[in-house]
C-alpha cells in the first residue's frame, strides 16, 4: 500500500493486516490510508473501495456532529476509547469500541491517525433479558394466558382482564373453559388440546365469552412451552378480541349488498339470491317472476322539491311495496326511481300480474312529506321464468323491455313481455345507432310549414320541421326518430342541428335579400336549461342574427319541470329579443296562474282540437275558450293542423290570428319555401 505512513513499516504491517483486530489509518484530515482484512470483514468494503475515501462515509446516520473522530486530538494524545456508531456497507447500524491513536514522524509532527474498532454485542445479560420478555409480555394489547402440564392458569397478563373482565386472582388455577362459549366445531377441542401436548402450534378464530356473559369473537394462537429435555411443560394462547374488525366487515358487506337509503337489497345481492333460488326452481320444474317496477314523474318531484325529499319519498315508497309483498318475495332497490320483485314462488303467469296490480293499489294512496301531499304512480313490466328467460340476467333485461314500453306509450300499470317487444327494442337499438349516423352523414335537413295570417291570407312566418331522409329507407317521420332521440340523449344533439341549420338558412337568405318572415324552432325539455339564453345568444352572433328574427317554440310538458325555474329562462330570452310561442296548448297540464306569469307571444291550438272543428261542438268550445283566454292575455293565436276551408272560417270568426296546415300547404325544403315567400303567395280567405 504505497500510501502506508512511515512509521508502519512494511513487515509490521503484513502482521496487522493479519490481525482479527479491525484497524484502519487515516491522514490528518480524516481521509483513509490503510484497510486491513478485519476492517473489510467488519464493514464489508475492500482495500480497494475504503482508501483515499474520507472517513465520513463510515459513519451511521446523524452520528458525524459528535463523533471524536473528527475532533483534533490535542498533541502527544494517544490510545483514546470511546463508543461510537458506524454503518455496514449493507447499509446496517452498529455499535463499535473505538480507540484512537495518533502517529508521529522521525520528528515527533503528527503525521495521521490509527482507529482500532471492537464490535459491541447487543446481547442483553440473561437478567435484562428476563425483564424485557416480561415487560413486552405485560404490556401487550393482547391477552397472553399460559397454563401448566395440567391446563391450569398459571399466569395472565393485564390485556386478559381488559379483554375477558376475569383479574388474574379470578383466573388463576382455572381452566382455559373459563372463556369458552361452547359456539365451537366438533372437532375444536381436541384440536386445541393437540396444540397444548406440543402437536403443532394452532391458530384459528373462534367465539369466546366474557365474564359478564357477552360472546365475542377473538383471533387465537396457542402453542406448547418445552424443556431442556423437550417435554411439554405450558402451553400458552395469546388473543386478541376482533368484535370491532367483525363489525367493521359486517358494515362493509351490508354497504356492498344493500341500498344505503331503504335498506332494500341492491343490485349485486339481487343477483345472488335470486341465481340461487332459479337454481333450485329449475331443479324442481317450478315457476317464477321478474317485475321491473319504474315510478312515474319521480324525477320532476326530485326537481320541484329537491333531493333530501325525494329521497324521503322513496324510503316510504321501499315501505309500501314490501309490506304489499310476500315474506319469500325479494324487493330490491336498483337505484333512482327503479326497484325489482323477484316472485320466487308463482303456480302461473297470471299470478305475478295479480301482484303487480297489487303493488299499484299500494301506491295509489297519497304520500305526505314534511307536509306536502304527494301523488305517484308507477309502470311495471313483466317476464317469466322460464320462458322468458332462464337466468336472471335475461330475465332482468326483458322486464326492462316491457316497462320501457309501457312508459312510452305515457302509461301506468303493468305490462307482460312478449318477443315482438324484443324485436321493437332492438329496432330501437339500430334506429338510435343510424340516428346517429345521420347527425354525422347530413343525412338530416329541415322543412319550413308556413303560417300564414287570418286577415290577409299573406305568409307571416314558418316552423322549421326536422325531416331524416335515410339512404335505404327513405324519409322517416319525425314521430319515429323523435321519441328514440329524447329516450336516449339525443334530442340534445337534434335540438342544437335544427337551431344551428335554422339560423345558417336564416343567414343566406337575407344575404340574398330575401324578407324573412318570423321562422319558428322547437326547443326539447332537455335544451330548456339555465344555459339556453347563453347558448342562443352564441349562435345568433355567430350567424349575425337579430334575435328578432327567430322565434322559439316551447311546450307545456316543458313547464312541469319546474314552472319557476321555467319562467327565469324564458325572461332572459325575451329580455335578448326572442319571441316565444306556446305549442300543442291544451294537451298538458298548465296552470293558469302560471300562464299569466309567462312571457309568452303566441300560443298554439293544438290540432287534436282542431279536427272535429267545426262538427264537433266539444272541440269548438275548447278552441273558443282558447281563443278568448289568449285575447285578454294579449297573445297571438295560431291554429296548427287546418286542412279545410270551414274549420278556417270558424277559427278567423273567433278570432285566431294565423293558420298552418295542409289547407296552405304542408312543410316543404328552403328553396321552395323561399319561392313561395318571393312569389308572395297567398291564401284565399273567401
Amino acid at each position: 500500500m504505497t500510501s502506508m505512513p512511515q512509521e508502519l513499516r512494511p513487515n509490521a504491517w503484513r502482521i496487522i493486516e493479519q490481525l482479527p483486530v479491525p484497524i484502519l489509518t487515516m491522514d490528518m484530515s480524516g481521509y483513509l490510508t490503510s484497510w486491513n482484512l478485519a476492517a473489510q470483514a467488519l464493514f464489508g468494503y475492500t482495500a480497494q473501495e475504503a482508501i483515499g475515501r474520507h472517513v465520513l462515509f463510515l459513519y451511521a446516520a446523524d452520528s458525524a456532529a459528535d463523533d471524536p473522530e473528527l475532533i483534533e486530538l490535542q498533541p502527544g494524545t494517544s490510545g483514546s476509547v470511546m463508543e461510537v456508531w458506524r454503518r455496514k456497507k449493507s447499509g446496517e447500524n452498529f455499535k463499535a469500541m473505538l480507540t484512537l491513536s495518533v502517529l508521529h514522524d522521525d520528528t515527533q509532527q503528527p503525521l495521521g491517525l490509527l482507529a482500532q474498532l471492537s464490535e459491541v454485542s447487543q446481547t442483553l445479560p440473561p437478567q435484562d433479558r428476563q425483564k424485557l420478555h416480561s415487560s413486552i409480555i405485560e404490556d401487550s394489547d393482547q391477552g397472553i394466558l399460559i397454563t401448566d402440564a395440567c391446563e391450569r392458569i398459571v399466569s395472565v397478563n393485564a390485556a386478559f382482564t381488559t379483554i375477558t373482565g376475569y383479574t388474574a386472582q379470578e383466573a388463576l388455577g382455572q381452566t382455559a373453559d373459563l372463556l369458552r362459549s361452547g359456539v365451537h366445531p366438533a372437532d375444536f377441542r381436541a384440536q386445541v388440546r393437540a396444540a397444548m401436548l406440543g402437536s403443532g402450534p394452532w391458530q384459528g378464530e373462534i367465539i369466546g365469552k366474557r365474564k359478564n356473559g357477552e360472546l365475542f369473537p377473538q383471533s387465537v394462537s396457542i402453542s406448547a412451552v418445552r424443556n431442556d429435555a423437550g417435554q411439554v411443560t405450558h402451553a400458552f394462547s395469546i388473543f386478541s378480541d376482533i368484535s370491532i374488525l367483525r363489525a367493521a366487515e359486517e358494515r362493509m358487506q351490508h354497504l356492498t349488498n344493500f341500498d344505503s337509503l331503504t335498506g332494500l337489497p341492491n343490485r349485486t345481492h339481487f343477483h345472488q339470491v335470486v341465481d340461487v333460488a332459479l337454481a333450485s326452481a329449475r331443479r324442481h320444474d317450478g315457476y317464477g317472476a321478474i317485475l321491473a317496477l319504474n315510478l312515474r314523474r319521480f324525477h320532476a318531484v326530485n326537481d320541484t322539491f329537491g333531493h333530501e325529499f325525494g329521497d324521503a319519498l322513496l324510503r316510504q315508497i321501499s315501505q309500501r311495496l314490501r309490506e304489499a309483498l310476500r315474506d319469500e318475495d325479494v324487493l330490491s332497490r336498483f337505484g333512482g326511481d327503479e326497484f325489482v320483485v323477484a316472485l320466487l314462488d308463482v303456480h302461473k303467469r297470471e299470478h305475478s300480474g295479480i301482484v303487480a296490480q297489487k303493488l299499484l293499489t299500494a301506491l295509489k294512496p297519497v304520500f305526505n312529506i314534511e307536509g306536502v301531499e304527494v301523488h305517484t304512480s308507477a309502470s311495471i313490466g313483466i317476464s317469466v321464468f322460464p320462458e322468458d328467460g332462464t337466468d336472471v340476467a335475461t330475465l332482468l333485461h326483458h322486464a326492462d323491455i316491457a316497462v320501457k314500453r309501457l312508459k312510452t306509450e305515457e302509461d301506468s300499470g303493468y305490462l307482460f313481455y312478449s318477443l315482438e317487444m324484443d324485436q321493437k327494442a332492438r329496432e330501437r337499438w339500430q334506429l338510435e345507432g343510424e340516428l346517429r349516423q345521420a347527425l354525422a352523414d347530413r343525412q338530416l335537413q329541415l322543412h319550413y310549414q308556413p303560417k300564414v295570417s287570418l286577415r290577409s291570407g299573406k305568409i307571416v312566418g314558418a316552423e322549421a320541421l326536422i325531416r331524416w331522409r335515410h339512404p335505404t329507407k327513405g324519409m322517416i317521420a319525425p314521430g319515429f326518430f323523435i321519441p328514440v332521440a329524447e329516450e336516449t340523449g339525443l334530442i340534445l344533439d337534434l335540438g342544437d342541428w335544427v337551431l344551428q341549420e335554422a339560423c345558417r338558412q336564416i343567414s343566406v337568405w337575407r344575404r340574398s335579400g330575401l324578407e324573412v318572415p318570423l321562422i319558428s324552432v322547437n326547443l326539447s325539455a332537455r335544451q330548456f336549461d339555465p344555459l339556453l339564453p347563453t347558448r342562443m345568444q352564441a349562435v345568433l352572433e355567430h350567424y349575425q342574427l337579430p334575435a328578432a328574427s327567430l322565434q322559439l317554440e316551447i311546450t307545456e310538458s316543458l313547464l312541469m319541470r319546474g314552472a319557476e325555474a321555467a319562467i327565469q329562462i324564458m325572461n332572459a330570452l325575451v329580455a335578448m329579443g326572442l319571441a316565444l310561442s306556446m305549442d300543442d296548448f291544451g294537451t298538458g297540464y298548465s296552470s293558469l296562474a302560471y300562464l299569466k306569469k309567462f312571457p309568452i307571444n303566441t300560443l298554439k291550438i293544438d290540432r287534436s282540437f282542431v279536427m272535429g272543428i267545426p262538427a264537433d261542438q266539444n272541440d269548438c268550445a275548447i278552441a273558443r275558450a282558447i281563443v278568448t283566454m289568449a285575447q285578454q292575455l294579449r297573445q297571438e293565436i295560431v291554429a296548427e293542423g287546418i286542412e279545410t276551408r270551414e274549420q278556417m272560417r270558424f277559427l278567423r270568426a273567433l278570432g285566431c290570428d294565423q293558420l298552418q296546415g295542409f289547407l296552405f300547404s304542408p312543410g316543404v325544403d328552403a328553396q321552395a319555401f323561399e319561392t313561395m315567400v318571393r312569389t308572395q303567395q297567398r291564401l284565399a280567405l273567401d
